[in-house]
């Protein structure tokens, strides 16, 4: 077998299903060529091979590269101020009359260039890298207008080509009415949907088209003729869905066959059954219900009764989730949604994939998969979710290549 790469002397949590728990190896090897995994397994069954290079990793554990399937990760500014401002007794609606909220970090980003935004965009990127991510997905929404919703979707796609991690693109147009619109919102909704989108997708900006579905953002009506509008395109869809109330989200994602219905604290059963029958990831986002201070935590039990996966992001942006370490999100999963560590490390990398349709190319170590790895300075697995803040991660490879 010819490989470039010989990777050795290292434990495997491969977190392919149906085998032993992390689809764990404990003695194991993967062999790598042309940045793909050609063969992953045990040490004693590693087939002849003419690999030119051989790393030995010392007995660390590797997984998959992990995966962040829902991130703002593109903005301008921050909003520390309006939390300062919230921990010292002001109320959001407060805040919002006095500019902030979205309205802030629309026009921050409204008025950065792409090259400032890039720069903004790298620093967050180094705590999700730093954590062991390899794949990642950026929305739009905070431009509400052409060129700044485009603005975002270029600054995305140069992280994909840049920045060492495979990037995803969501445009997030029906993420809130901007200021100028808050007259007629319906000729914002025509605007996103009818010229936004269209110029968007002629770019080749667009993976996929997201919705933000809440009596306080758009109705199911509205999100409607979007997802129409991406199906037309043959773009998929994903939808924020059900954060903060049961407003049917997640049926309106299981109608579209969407990829994911994220947050999802709300959903009753109706809408698990129909994410069940559709095939609808659910994208649990921790960072978001602890910032936030919520009390509902999504369905888990229904979830898995159901067989709906769960995935784990984190939702990385300026107001609601300013988080940017994916093991810190695991963590999260785990104490405020009672996910075990396996299906939270499952929610990163496998389920994670399956969020962003890349169950084919991402999320496991076996053959055929890119080879995006990441080793890790842990005695057992469960430390990915049992530890909080301390650094884990000894080296990470994405479409194998080794970080400098």
């Amino acid at each position: 077998m010819r490989a470039d790469r010989l990777i050795t002397d290292c434990r495997l949590a491969t977190m392919v299903e149906g085998g032993a728990p992390y689809g764990a190896v404990e003695d194991g090897a993967i062999l790598i060529a042309d940045g793909r995994i050609v063969w992953a397994g045990a040490r004693a069954d590693l087939p002849a091979h003419a690999a030119t290079e051989t790393d030995r990793l010392d007995g660390r554990w590797v997984t998959p590269g992990l995966v962040d399937c829902h991130t703002h990760l593109v903005f301008g500014g921050d909003r520390s101020g309006e939390f300062e401002q919230r921990l010292g007794g002001a109320t959001y609606e407060e805040i919002a009359r006095a500019g902030g909220g979205i309205v802030s970090s629309v026009a921050a980003t409204r008025a950065a260039s792409e090259d400032e935004l890039y720069a903004l965009a790298l620093g967050r990127l180094a705590g999700l890298t730093a954590t062991g991510v390899t794949t990642v997905e950026i929305k739009s929404g905070y431009g509400l207008d052409h060129d700044s919703e485009l603005k975002m979707l270029r600054v995305a796609r140069r992280i994909g080509r840049e920045a060492g991690v495979r990037v995803r693109t969501s445009y997030l147009g029906l993420h809130a009415v901007p200021p100028e619109h808050r007259a007629d919102r319906a000729a914002y909704v025509d605007k996103a949907v009818d010229e936004i989108l269209p110029a968007a997708h002629a770019e080749g900006l667009v993976d996929a088209v997201d919705a933000y579905c809440e009596p306080i953002a758009f109705s199911t009506e509205e999100v409607g003729r979007l997802f129409d509008k991406a199906r037309a395109l043959g773009l998929p869809v994903k939808l924020h869905a059900d954060q903060l109330s049961d407003g049917g989200g997640a049926a309106l994602a299981a109608k579209y066959g969407a990829l994911s219905a994220d947050h999802v604290e709300h959903t009753g059963e109706a809408g698990v059954r129909a994410m069940a029958g559709a095939g609808v990831v659910a994208v649990l986002l921790p960072g978001a219900y602890l910032m936030l201070r919520e009390t509902t935590p999504p369905p888990i039990s229904l979830l898995r009764r159901h067989g709906v996966a769960m995935a784990v992001a984190t939702d990385c942006n300026p107001g609601t989730s300013p988080v940017a370490s994916m093991t810190a999100a695991i963590n999260l999963a785990c104490v405020q949604f009672r996910l075990t560590p396996e299906e939270a490390l499952a929610g990163a990398t496998r389920v994670a994939a399956k969020a962003l349709g890349l169950a084919g190319e991402i999320g496991t170590l076996e053959a055929g998969k890119a080879a995006d790895l990441a080793v890790w300075d842990i005695a057992r697995p469960a430390e990915l979710a049992y530890w909080l803040g301390k650094p884990l991660l000894a080296r990470r490879m994405a479409g194998g290549v080794w970080d400098a």
